[in-house]
């Protein structure tokens, strides 16, 4: 097995142990309440971020552009993610 299919597998069974973390939080406190849409909105998410972080991983040689594309993939999953949990813009997408 090489080293991209060795981080391709990390990534997609990083989703899942992500995922534990609410589920876990569901069965301890009543302050955490997501659907089982919630999970599968996140689950889109994390993949689809994770796929194209080994996208740039794969395909980008230079370090710097790595590191900058990597950065700005983050920085959009954190902004979709904020939008869709408190409605940070007042999108359509958050309920407003």
């Amino acid at each position: 097995m090489t080293l991209p299919n060795k981080r391709l597998i990390l990534i997609m069974l990083s989703v899942p142990a992500l995922l534990l973390i609410p589920f876990i939080a569901m069965q301890l406190t009543q302050e955490v309440n997501w659907s089982l849409f919630d999970f599968l909105v996140a689950g889109v998410l994390l993949t689809g971020a994770g796929l194209l972080l080994e996208l740039v991983l794969r395909k980008v040689t230079t370090l710097r552009y790595r590191l900058m594309l990597s950065a700005a993939v983050f920085i959009a999953l954190l902004l979709v993610w904020a939008e869709l949990a408190v409605g940070v813009f007042g999108t359509p997408f958050a309920g407003n």
